[in-house]
């Protein structure tokens, strides 16, 4: 390998962190041409885990090191959300299969490779802002040396946890945005039953949180929704949002065909269950 390779190859080192992901329009912007690349993969300091997509080698590749990689290193709009984001806070653990799917949500059309990756859970992407405003976030929001400490306040109730032996960022929902993504799965991808556990837990959410959330979310069955689970369950942070700010619609919506009808937020929950709980 020529001089001018091996300082390439130096720099790519400090550029790329070991097991994190980089696509070749990244290395080709940052200096590393086809030839180059087909030198160091046959070199073994990188690796090719799709097509067009590259690593330096380091253990076997986890879903989450995708994720910081499409955040970080790509500057993608992307956060987890849903039942994914829920699963994270310990919200959703004992729910069967909750990181068999792995649920991004982007203002952005994400990579073709990302399900292509050899991995075992299953990349399912949304739209961000087909329910909830848009964040106004151009890209991630955060950088690699960004801490729980020192990273940016993002906007839309996304926040910055920390994965792996370096503690890299990545950004996910805050539980208040995140049940509402979960809600607006029911009742074609997500269970009444399993959305029920997971809504008795949530006993620490944030009013100050979800109140802009549910002024500005669209959809009124979401909105229906939440307010059913959370009078079901008495949380005592359901007190202190401002009822008459949050637009509920009119009509009502049929979510389980011959179930039974909320009178409180007409929608059609199932036969079992009932309003309050406690």
């Amino acid at each position: 390998m020529t001089e001018h390779s091996e300082g390439k190859l130096n720099r790519l080192q400090r550029q790329l962190p070991e097991g994190l992901l980089v696509d070749a329009r990244w290395l080709e912007a940052n200096g590393y041409s086809r030839s180059l690349r087909s030198q160091y993969v046959t070199g073994g300091w990188l690796e090719q885990p799709a097509r067009a997509v590259y690593r330096r080698p380091r253990g076997e590749l986890a879903w989450e090191q995708v994720v910081i990689s499409l955040q970080a290193m790509l500057d993608l709009p992307v956060s987890v959300g849903g039942r994914t984001a829920l699963g994270l806070q310990g919200y959703a653990h004992y729910l069967p299969q909750s990181q068999q799917h792995i649920h991004l949500y982007s203002t952005n059309k994400l990579p073709g490779w990302l399900n292509q990756l050899p991995l075992q859970a299953r990349f399912v992407t949304h739209n961000r802002t087909r329910f909830l405003p848009d964040t106004g976030l151009t890209g991630s929001g955060v950088s690699l040396s960004a801490t729980r400490e020192n990273a940016p306040e993002l906007p839309g109730a996304l926040r910055v946890t920390q994965w792996g032996e370096w503690k890299w960022p990545l950004v996910i929902s805050a539980a208040e945005r995140a049940i509402l993504e979960l809600l607006d799965e029911l009742p074609s991808r997500e269970t009444f039953h399993d959305v029920d556990m997971i809504m008795e837990g949530l006993v620490n959410l944030s009013p100050r949180r979800l109140q802009p959330l549910l002024e500005d979310a669209k959809s009124v069955k979401v909105k229906r929704l939440f307010f059913f689970y959370a009078d079901r369950y008495r949380h005592r942070w359901a007190a202190h949002l401002d009822r008459d700010r949050i637009t509920l619609g009119k009509g009502k919506r049929v979510l389980v065909k011959g179930g039974r009808l909320d009178p409180e937020y007409n929608i059609t929950v199932p036969e079992d269950m009932d309003g309050l709980r406690r």
